[in-house]
């Protein structure tokens, strides 16, 4: 009886062993951002149901993913470069790992966020949106932090000179025609939006601001990651697979059909730029192999610190770990 229960009590624990590991990963703008239609390709993801299980979870900001990877609510964040300071100095999280590239803005040759006014306002330039109505997203996201920037930049306090907003990117449009702000962020689709471009000019581009930026990155807890290193290799083998499917000019076509899917928008909206290398016409940079620009990410983060946006500098060198993409790449080729 005795070896009975010792064998029942194993057979338990390897079934619970084999249990695939839940992967949720997070996303604010469906198509802009990978998780939204990663794997919906099917075949792309090989190892899905088997190693891993893939959850696509949809966020507002990028601060609130904090709260969820605090909660442990979510594995995998993708995060906007501003928010990666706040997580690790005021969240506490020291153990955050930057894990992957989603995409990078301010690339020559690749789109670069734009910040609209009306075309018949009598802001000018920067400096004309003092005493004006400034929209966001949420606070403290990668949007939010390039226009606080500016403002800066053009001798503006972001507390006291204008007042700030907070509206959903899809309902930016609406905001600014309704003249409920007098200037918003464009982020890829809804900065295509021809009614959008036909009312309003662009008074500033991140680019401008910044430079090259890695925008928006992946990031994950050190301690999930050891714990289920196998499969999130697993998970980034199919996730490279995917991006590289996406990113190939042949398959352009189906592309757009799974994002107008996804999206529940025109497929003709997506047709000219999406995954394209056409400057402001045309994608962000997402990198083939999903590796980030660790460079690019310190030097925004300096700028943060500089601003006085955030109180003291991050070590990125310190907070990634490219080592699981490096590896799942490696069986790519």
């Amino acid at each position: 009886m005795r070896r009975l229960l010792v064998i029942f009590a194993l057979l338990i624990a390897g079934s619970a062993a084999a249990q695939p590991v839940k992967i949720r990963v997070a996303y604010v703008v469906p198509v802009a951002n990978w998780a939204s239609l990663l794997f919906e390709k099917p075949g792309l993801a090989r190892h899905n149901g088997k190693s891993y299980t893939f959850e696509a979870v949809h966020f507002q900001g990028t601060p609130q993913m904090i709260t969820a990877l605090a909660n442990n609510e979510l594995e995998i964040a993708d995060l906007a470069f501003a928010s990666l300071a706040i997580a690790v100095q005021n969240a506490g999280m020291d153990d955050l790992r930057v894990i992957a590239d989603e995409f990078q803005d301010g690339v020559d040759g690749y789109y670069t966020d734009e910040y609209f006014v009306l075309k018949d306002s009598a802001i000018k330039s920067v400096k004309d949106l003092k005493g004006r109505i400034v929209a966001t997203n949420v606070a403290g996201s990668a949007v939010d932090i390039i226009m606080r920037a500016m403002l800066r930049k053009n001798g503006l306090d972001d507390r006291k000179d204008v007042t700030t907003i907070e509206t959903a990117f899809p309902n930016m449009k609406a905001t600014l025609l309704s003249k409920k702000a007098d200037a918003i962020p464009g982020v890829i689709p809804f900065a295509f939006d021809p009614e959008l471009r036909g009312a309003a000019r662009v008074l500033f581009t991140q680019k401008e601001v910044v430079g090259r930026t890695q925008m928006i990155l992946w990031a994950a807890r050190s301690g999930f990651l050891q714990k289920n290193r196998a499969a999130m290799v697993d998970f980034m083998e199919d996730s490279i697979r995917a991006a590289r499917w996406y990113l190939d000019p042949k398959n352009h076509a189906e592309a757009v059909e799974i994002a107008a899917r996804v999206s529940k928008r025109p497929a003709a909206g997506f047709d000219k730029w999406l995954f394209v290398k056409a400057g402001q016409n045309g994608d962000y940079y997402r990198d083939p192999d999903m590796k980030p620009d660790l460079k690019a990410l310190q030097a925004n983060i300096e700028l943060q610190h500089q601003l006085g946006l955030v109180k003291a500098s991050v070590e990125v060198a310190k907070h990634a770990d490219l080592s699981v993409i490096e590896e799942a790449a490696k069986r790519l080729k």
